[in-house]
């Protein structure tokens, strides 16, 4: 019974991911940023817990990929899309993040080696950039939101090094980095409040560089 906990909560993530699309659509494209945290969350818990009990499997991690592309890959790459369509004769650009979700998340059930460390943005980290953005206090222009989602797309198939939230211990040494990350990070949303979300991501690609730039470092 226990194997199908994770798979559980695997589909709780996609059914938000699916039900954030229908509310871009049907309601108000500013909730999404609450179901691609919600998904976040879920996404989390399933990895998380195949670990604790121990019960990880070829099936939970297509599975995952599914969930992940319909929550972090196409629910944001809808969200421009219905952003951009009254504003820009490109609105079709935004499609490029479903597309490059979809890359991604192949290229890292390909590649064994990013345990502990991403290759690239992940899906979750970018649907949150692109959705937070409705949290600025200023109004974003049509080439402004056309870049964002070249590069917010580029930057998931990228091969930047960024840190992975996942412990194999819970020691000073070796995690300080992702200690660093989530206490500033943490601290940051209890100052700024949601205003700091848009800039969290871009927070988080900055420590990942320092953290890489202090492991080439000569001793």
């Amino acid at each position: 019974m226990k194997k199908h906990v994770p798979n559980l909560l695997t589909c709780i993530n996609l059914g938000i991911g699916a039900l954030g699309i229908y509310v871009v659509f049907t309601i108000n494209r500013d909730f999404a940023i609450y179901f691609v945290m919600a998904a976040s969350v879920f996404d989390f818990l399933d990895g998380f817990t195949a670990r604790i009990l121990n019960v990880k499997s070829a099936f939970g991690k297509e599975l995952d990929s599914l969930a992940d592309l319909t929550s972090f890959g196409l629910l944001p790459c809808f969200f421009m899309l219905e952003w951009l369509e009254a504003k820009s004769s490109f609105f079709f650009v935004a499609i490029l993040i479903g597309i490059f979700s979809s890359l991604r998340l192949a290229k890292f059930n390909l590649d064994d080696e990013q345990s502990y460390q991403f290759k690239g943005l992940p899906t979750p980290a970018n649907a949150i950039m692109l959705t937070s953005l409705v949290f600025l206090s200023f109004e974003l222009g049509e080439k402004v939101l056309l870049i964002i989602c070249v590069v917010s797309s580029l930057l998931l198939v990228s091969n930047l090094k960024l840190l992975a939230i996942k412990f194999e211990h819970f020691r000073w040494n070796g995690n300080q980095w992702r200690y660093v990350l989530m206490a500033s990070s943490i601290a940051m949303i209890m100052v700024f409040k949601w205003t700091f979300l848009p800039f969290l991501i871009p927070f988080y690609l900055v420590i990942s560089t320092l953290s890489n730039l202090k492991r080439i470092q000569p001793k």
